[in-house]
């Protein structure tokens, strides 16, 4: 067995992987495939995840994988049972975790940050953080449950409205996966914004109503033709730049509402006008991790209502984890996998 050490300063280094015995509450999970994130590469780039980075570590929380042991005190798991890991430990006791925002736990801990994850022929996890999924479900796509939850808590937090026009600004996976909850929400018209041509016809394809250039063409004048002269009532940013978030502001139409949802670098600045903020009355706010989505994520990939084994176009072996990172940053790419050798 190997795993991929992330070592810091974009440096990466497989081992030998000798895994202990599952201690108490804990499971021993043979990973089957593990996504490449978008924070997998901010942490490459010395970035921030969802908690503090402690190299040398193994990176990789959007995985899935069957259970091949059980420690002392695991309930409600078998051995052989397909999962799907919740990555984000909350601690419970700080103001955040008491007053019901957990996600903004001062104490948080996780898998793939800073515990060992999936980046490896196997993890051993805290049992409470599995979540089972249906044997019929394609493993493959059982890893993409992670960032689904993420973005039905962004979907919850924009608030679409049936009826309502959404933009999606981005059309890497999350913007990807943002398009087809936004028509399952009810929204009466959802258009993607992407300058690459093939991600802009997968968007079609899932069901977007159309998808925009905006490098080529005048993306106000497309927005007011297919959307009226108001704009869009919902506007999902999955990009993370300050160019792309000016661009959400200006596109939403009176009391829109503006989701910041793509990661952005921690040293980024938005520079836009305050007045049209506040002469629209805008909302903009932004989304973290997944708190209490994970289960919601499983169950709407065993609905069969998302396509998403279209979104996957390249796949490496855990001992070529810097390739896959570097893959996931080029527009040749939507979803990268790291599928270990071994996985069924």
């Amino acid at each position: 067995m190997i795993g991929a050490y992330f070592l810091g300063d974009q440096r990466i280094e497989t081992r030998p992987l000798a895994l202990p015995e599952p201690g108490e509450g804990q499971v021993l999970v043979k990973v089957s495939a593990c996504g490449v994130c978008g924070t997998d590469v901010h942490i490459f780039h010395g970035g921030k995840g969802s908690a503090e980075v402690e190299p040398p570590v193994i990176l990789g929380h959007e995985f899935s994988g069957r259970i091949v042991k059980i420690g002392d005190g695991v309930t409600g798991l078998e051995i052989g049972q397909l999962v799907t890991i919740d990555p984000n430990i909350y601690c419970g006791r700080c103001r955040p975790c008491r007053r019901g925002q957990k996600q903004m736990c001062h104490h948080m801990r996780a898998v793939g940050v800073n515990m060992d994850g999936g980046f490896a022929d196997a993890c051993l996890v805290p049992y409470a953080q599995c979540v089972p999924v249906s044997q019929d479900v394609d493993p493959e796509l059982a890893a993409l449950a992670e960032p689904l939850a993420c973005c039905l808590h962004g979907i919850d937090r924009a608030g679409i409205r049936p009826g309502e026009n959404v933009l999606v600004i981005g059309g890497g996976t999350i913007g990807q996966i943002m398009l087809q909850l936004a028509r399952l929400a009810g929204a009466a018209k959802v258009v993607l914004s992407e300058p690459v041509e093939k991600r802009r016809a997968l968007a079609v394809q899932l069901g977007a109503d159309a998808a925009i250039d905006p490098i080529h063409e005048d993306m106000p004048a497309r927005l007011s033709e297919l959307l009226g002269a108001e704009g869009a009532d919902v506007v999902i940013e999955c990009v993370g730049n300050p160019r792309t978030s000016a661009q959400a502001i200006d596109a939403a139409a009176r009391c829109g509402r503006v989701l910041l949802f793509g990661v952005p670098a921690p040293e980024a600045v938005l520079q836009t006008g305050l007045y049209p903020i506040y002469q629209k009355e805008l909302t903009i706010m932004g989304s973290f991790v997944n708190p209490d989505t994970h289960s919601r994520a499983v169950a709407l990939l065993a609905s069969g209502q998302l396509k998403l084994k279209e979104l996957v176009t390249h796949r490496f072996p855990v001992s070529q984890l810097e390739q896959a990172i570097r893959m996931q940053t080029s527009t040749d790419s939507i979803k990268v996998l790291v599928i270990p050798e071994a996985a069924e």
